[in-house]
């Protein structure tokens, strides 16, 4: 597995799956993607097999209220993953690695993400909440 880190996101965080055992992981802006459009950006998310890391979740995966509908995955029956990573509004820095993290915790326990989606999301008292569900569905 190896992640592709959205450029919404930090260049630690591509160092932090790195140092967790995921060494083919790299930032978008580090291999010459930082500005593609979404659908772009998502073909050699696809072509190249990558688990995908980003905090513009309403652009990658399925809608609210929509088990077929995502953005960017539509037509697509086989990928490799993708990570959500949802906190409050506003902020930034130490809060995406808290939540790349937890997400990464989960993937270690289960570490198969085909077709899975991974969101991450404001717990209680400062924790965070990982939930995990396939996408599309019935593949």
């Amino acid at each position: 597995m190896k992640f592709l880190v959205d450029e919404c996101l930090g260049l630690s965080l591509a160092e932090i799956a790195q140092a967790a055992g995921f060494p083919e992981s790299a930032h978008v802006s580090r291999r010459g993607m930082a500005g593609w459009a979404d659908w772009r950006l998502m073909q050699r998310i696809v072509e190249e097999d990558w688990t995908f890391v980003t905090r513009n979740s309403d652009d990658f995966r399925p809608r609210r209220g929509s088990v077929s509908a995502a953005p960017c995955y539509i037509g697509v029956a086989i990928h490799a993953g993708l990570v959500c990573l949802n906190p409050p509004a506003g902020v930034r820095g130490d809060i995406h690695v808290l939540y790349f993290k937890a997400a990464l915790e989960s993937i270690l326990s289960d570490p198969d993400m085909v077709n899975q989606v991974l969101e991450v999301w404001p717990g209680e008292d400062g924790k965070v909440t990982v939930e995990r569900y396939a996408f599309p569905q019935g593949v």
